[in-house]
């Protein structure tokens, strides 16, 4: 029953089969085959994977992406950006990437955070004289950081899946999120060294100032909802709501960029993005109460612990895998699907549950940018107009790169604990 699990999964996904009925259809066949379970029990799984609190965050945050997305406060990211660091070499892509930062810490998605910042400096790096492969694929690489800076959607999957505090998981993932920024920042100023670009002008104190006056309510957003989670105020369920609030008063009232007429449709397409992501969860759910029930978790346990005797070793192991599945499988499915089998295993060899989440997430986010299923790769290379093979190639960097900052994160587990006070 196993490896029917498992292969009818593999030969849908290879099929082109949507992750949401790979997943429904490999775990009902293997129930019906298996008389696992009564079948009755197929529709109330579903509904209870998707019965939580914290996963009402999910939908609040799209929304906000959208929001800010459509009333003006990504655009006034990008000009604050500039003026830090728009100047120096290969400024607009460390643009790109402060921005990405920046609006991770706010929208909690990495498509949002892709298409967001995308639509204004993957032409704009263009124009420049960046190609478009690389423009493309630096905005790719540079939205995955809206699954590794809280909040973060995919962080808080994991923290319901491995039942840790939702808050614990957002602290962990501030410093492997500015280690991965460092890094794309340091490769952006590398590539523009042997380029030839148009060089932005410097920016004096003065446009600093007016810039980041400008920017400040959007600047404000992160210190709001973080704050009020690690302050008590609020959970991350309702610091999402918060952030839903405030960018539609900002939006509408103070910058009044963002009519009336957009909001049905905003709220159309943010509810499309969050019936696919709760799909996969329900479907997901499914799936690994069958994986419990014929307790695959326990028999890989036994496996590679007799088969390995080194935590490193493990985690590497660990690291590969997550790559592979990242690059064919969505990183909520990944999530929700592999935590039951790996944590365990992770907890036996000593491993802290909130170091060894930020691992797959960080793990799990280079699948963002890289084929066949890589999201950000898709909504980069519509806005760069250019195809997905050709940005496959540039992106091999960012793939070395994030695989070089994952290995420090792995092997450095105060990075990730040292702000959950363990």
């Amino acid at each position: 029953m196993i490896a029917l699990l498992f292969g009818l999964l593999l030969f849908l996904l290879l099929l082109g089969v949507p992750v949401t009925f790979a997943l429904g259809l490999a775990a009902v066949v293997t129930i019906w085959q298996g008389n696992i379970m009564p079948l009755l029990i197929v529709p109330q799984e579903m509904i209870r994977s998707m019965n939580s609190f914290p996963l009402l965050a999910i939908p609040f945050f799209i929304l906000a992406g959208n929001l800010m997305q459509a009333g003006g406060i990504s655009r006034r990211l990008v000009d604050f950006s500039k003026t830090l660091v728009g100047s120096t070499t290969g400024g607009l892509a460390m643009v790109a990437i402060v921005t990405s930062a920046f609006f991770a810490a706010i929208s909690g998605s990495g498509a949002a955070t892709t298409a967001a910042v995308g639509a204004i400096l993957i032409p704009a790096m263009i124009a420049q004289g960046y190609s478009a492969s690389y423009a493309a694929a630096n905005q790719a690489a540079a939205g995955a950081l809206g699954v590794i800076i809280p909040p973060s959607i995919p962080l808080i999957l994991y923290a319901i899946s491995a039942n840790q505090s939702v808050g614990d998981m957002f602290a962990a993932g501030f410093l492997p999120g500015f280690v991965v920024v460092l890094s794309l920042l340091i490769y952006a100023w590398y590539h523009a060294r042997s380029q030839t670009t148009l060089p932005e002008e410097p920016a004096n104190l003065s446009r600093i100032l007016r810039a980041g006056w400008s920017a400040l309510l959007a600047l404000l957003m992160p210190t709001l909802i973080l704050g009020g989670i690690y302050g008590g105020v609020v959970t991350p369920t309702e610091a999402a709501v918060v952030a839903v609030v405030y960018s539609l008063v900002v939006g509408v009232v103070i910058y009044r960029e963002l009519p009336f007429k957009e909001i049905p449709v905003i709220l159309r397409d943010s509810a499309v993005t969050s019936a696919v992501i709760l799909s996969i969860i329900a479907a997901a759910g499914l799936y690994g109460r069958v994986i419990l029930s014929l307790q695959v978790p326990t028999v890989i346990s036994n496996l590679v612990v007799g088969a390995i005797d080194s935590p490193w070793l493990f985690i590497i192991l660990v690291n590969v895998l997550l790559l592979i599945v990242g690059m064919f499988l969505e990183a909520a499915a990944a999530i929700l699907i592999f935590t039951p089998i790996l944590l365990p295993i992770a907890l036996s060899f000593g491993f802290d549950p909130v170091h060894f989440g930020v691992i797959m997430i960080v793990n799990l986010a280079m699948g963002m940018f890289t084929p066949p299923v890589g999201l950000n790769l898709f909504i980069a290379s519509n806005i760069a107009k250019t195809s997905i093979p050709r940005i496959a190639r540039s992106v091999v960097p960012f793939v070395l790169i994030l695989m070089a900052d994952l290995m420090i994160i792995s092997f450095v587990p105060w990075l990730s604990l040292v702000f959950t006070g363990k």
